[in-house]
């Protein structure tokens, strides 16, 4: 299931620890020789914007301060890293927030652990050559729009701005392009008409005319304005067995990602960036990489809280569409945990 580091692709991350289970009797994690407990946390574009926390914390020695071997790799599909967590191949997924509820209606329980993201990242783009004719989501019918995965939350979000304006979810048609130069291939090949992707790939198109802006969840007013309220999005996520089986691995996990949020909030983007790998941002070059974090670095969670008021509008969302939450009855209570994030609040300043 190892992927190279640098592969792009849709809305999650896998994270798995080794010689465990996701059984509400899941063994106890492995550890290596200097007594470190293996963490293996598969990113779905380890290199987009909106996963950028977990590269940090490695870079930063956060897990290794935990006393967490974390050993990062890639998984394209958001979605796969999903079902591999069910099939108890893995432990938990680094993903969207909203996959926990669509979960819940599965009658799966999984919760948020940790809270990346208050804000999506996402920005929805349509080829310049047709943005003349593409005014908002109503315009959609009957053209091909990009996700980065059938089942992401790229195409969550995308079939609820259809329906919020006006469509039937069934009036546009989902083409899964990943992110990165798979996204932009499908652009230039007119493969899709409009697509749904996250910085640098969004300044990489931005920046050679190549599209056009058509809605913007890069803010808290953006994200309001297409989706109703605040909408939490990255999280780390995890079966509830597997949560109630490990809580001082959890805990560790959570220490090292509230840290980094907490650096994150304190820094400059030039800052930041100078903490991760070059090839990170080599498509875009630098000062587009600074630029763009510097537009949307208010998508993080300053302490990985959960918003408060975010997981109703997440709920508002999916219930508009998705048959796994339509007309179920969803207790959002059970769809995430501040418990770790608000104990690591209390010893990381």
């Amino acid at each position: 299931m190892s992927r190279k580091l640098l592969l792009t692709g849709a809305l999650g991350a896998v994270l798995v620890l080794s010689a465990c289970g996701s059984s509400p009797t899941a063994p106890a994690a492995s550890t290596n020789a200097q007594g470190q407990t293996t963490v293996k946390l598969m990113v779905g574009g380890a290199n987009k914007q909106i996963y950028l926390p977990a590269k940090l914390a490695e870079r930063l020695g956060y897990f290794k301060e935990q006393g967490l071997d974390v050993q990062l790799s890639d998984e394209p599909a958001g979605v796969d890293a999903e079902t591999a967590m069910l099939a108890g191949q893995v432990d938990g997924v680094v993903g969207f927030y909203d996959h926990t509820i669509d979960l819940q209606g599965k009658n799966k329980a999984t919760e948020s652990v940790v809270q990346l993201l208050q804000v999506p990242g996402e920005v929805e783009l349509c080829r310049t050559d047709v943005a003349g004719q593409i005014h908002s989501p109503a315009d959609w019918k009957g053209r091909n729009l990009g996700v980065t995965g059938l089942g992401s939350s790229t195409n969550f979000l995308t079939k609820y701005l259809a329906v919020r304006n006006g469509l039937q979810a069934a009036d546009v048609h989902s083409v899964a392009v990943e992110a990165g130069n798979t996204f932009i291939a499908a652009m230039q090949h007119k493969s899709i008409d409009c697509g749904m992707t996250t910085e640098p790939t969004i300044s990489a198109l931005l920046n050679t005319g190549q599209a056009k802006v058509l809605v913007d969840m890069r803010t808290a007013a953006g994200a309001t304005q297409a989706l109703g309220g605040v909408y939490p999005a990255s999280a780390v996520y995890m079966q509830k067995s597997y949560v109630d089986a490990h809580k001082d691995v959890v805990q560790k996990l959570v220490n090292a990602f509230v840290k980094t949020m907490k650096f994150i909030a304190k820094s400059s983007p030039d800052q930041i960036t100078d903490q991760m790998p070059a090839e990170y941002y080599t498509g875009v070059g630098r000062a587009a990489y600074v630029k763009a974090l510097a537009d949307e670095k208010g998508i993080y969670t300053p302490d990985g809280i959960m918003p408060q008021g975010g997981p109703q509008t997440v709920l508002n969302v999916l219930s508009s569409f998705d048959p796994n939450v339509k007309g179920h009855n969803v207790d959002l209570t059970k769809t995430y945990t501040t418990e770790f994030a608000q104990q690591a609040n209390q010893t990381i300043k």
